[in-house]
């Protein structure tokens, strides 16, 4: 075999980003599997309170930002496949990223205000207990991933990353995937499953 096939193979085969950001990746998945478990233990144990407590949610806007984060994680892939192969419009492709991914963020704000000023909040129920502390503890791991994708953006912009090395870019893209990932378990358990 060539060296030029072995350094294929290499690159093809290794982790993507930083070892780091797998293990926290790995604890925050943890952490959301817990939480998950827990909102599946409250809801076999009271089921009533949890099928009424999602009627009152806004399946729609679920959806909606479902959409929202799909897109951006497809741009964000897109992004990572052509710094990789150094083609252009890297950090264009980020900046559309966080505007789809922005539509998350507000539809979550509006989600949040609409059920506040219908008198839901933490205190509520089991349910929104869980509803809510769930959805925020995400939102914030999706702010975060949008300030790791404006750092990307930025830095892609200004030559830091080029395609020589991948780890920063692919540790951003692998720690936003994450958070998508989280989501689409989210959406369903909480908007759709019985």
């Amino acid at each position: 075999m060539s060296s030029m096939e072995t350094a294929t193979n290499e690159r093809s085969r290794h982790l993507p980003g930083d070892l780091a950001v797998w293990f926290f990746i790995f604890a925050e998945l943890a952490v959301f599997g817990i939480l998950f478990i827990g909102f599946g233990v409250a809801r076999s144990l009271d089921p009533d309170t949890f099928a009424t407590g999602r009627e009152a949610l806004h399946p729609w806007t679920g959806l909606i930002n479902t959409f929202g984060l799909i897109t951006a994680s497809y741009l964000v892939a897109i992004s990572v496949h052509r710094l990789r192969h150094r083609q252009t419009r890297v950090a264009l492709l980020l900046w559309g990223a966080i505007a789809a991914s922005s539509i998350y963020t507000f539809g979550k704000l509006w989600e949040y205000v609409e059920l506040y000023g219908s008198g839901y909040n933490l205190g509520t129920d089991t349910f929104f207990m869980f509803y809510f502390f769930l959805t925020f503890f995400h939102f914030m791991h999706v702010v975060l991933g949008q300030i790791i994708l404006v750092v990307l953006a930025v830095k892609v912009k200004n030559g830091d990353y080029n395609g020589d090395d991948m780890n920063g870019m692919e540790s951003g893209a692998s720690y936003w995937h994450m958070v998508d990932l989280v989501w689409l378990v989210l959406f369903p358990m909480l908007y759709v499953l019985a």
